[in-house]
């Protein structure tokens, strides 16, 4: 089979894992568009923001934040504790089928929770760079398109409206459930239910930067205990 043959199968390989978490995007972007000129900003913040930022959940909370001036150490705390799970993605995320040197720069600036929960669970011989940059190009593709034609919407749209922002909620319920399916790592949701108690116990007002620094400090431990007990 010649190379540029191989490389269409892979495209079309890259396509058929990632077309249903990608239209899955399309009512979430166009929620984030709507939330965004809602929030006060113009329609054309949105291609900036998906392609500046491009982390979905951080998105949303910038929003917020950016429309609240909040500080920037505040900002970058957050931002830290909401993409920190993005390290341990890496940890496992065969970035080393990506031969090119460019690519693989895309591949770490494109690596969200939905293309590690399309990618990850696959075995590694099924998996070449074509195929993972496909699924990453098709996911931003749905999400700043989607997210722009949101924000035109929501730029006529009566001010007010409020719950959009669950879909982004409801997505993630979506995708633990899918990777769960895939990989019935039962300890990693129990341990994300325990951090999420504690931190609502514990300080209820500042629940999602608690529990999201719990949940890092036990994922860190678990993974350096697991290490050790493969070598031993």
């Amino acid at each position: 089979m010649s190379m540029p043959d191989r490389r269409s199968l892979e495209i079309r390989a890259g396509i058929a894992d990632s077309w249903a978490v990608g239209l899955g995007l399309i009512p979430l972007g166009l929620a984030f568009g709507v939330v965004l000129t809602q929030g006060g900003f113009d329609w054309w913040w949105a291609p900036i923001f998906s392609t500046v930022i491009y982390a979905g959940s951080m998105e949303f909370l910038a929003i917020g934040l950016i429309a609240a001036v909040t500080p920037l150490a505040s900002v970058a705390a957050a931002t830290l504790l909401v993409n920190f799970r993005h390290v341990f993605y890496g940890l496992s995320f065969p970035l080393h089928r990506i031969r090119s040197r460019l690519g693989r720069l895309y591949g770490v600036y494109a690596l969200t929770d939905e293309s590690y929960a399309i990618v990850a669970p696959k075995a590694r011989e099924q998996l070449t760079g074509t195929r993972i940059l496909t699924v990453q190009v098709l996911c931003q593709l749905m999400w700043v398109v989607s997210g722009t034609v949101g924000a035109l919407i929501g730029a006529v749209l009566p001010e007010g409206l409020a719950g959009l922002e669950f879909a982004l909620t409801a997505l993630f319920a979506v995708l633990a459930l899918d990777a769960f399916r895939a990989n019935r790592d039962v300890p990693a949701p129990v341990i994300a239910l325990v951090c999420g108690l504690v931190a609502l116990l514990v300080a209820k007002e500042q629940m999602l930067v608690v529990g999201l620094g719990l949940f890092v400090v036990c994922l860190f431990v678990r993974f350096v205990y697991r290490n050790k007990v493969a070598r031993a």
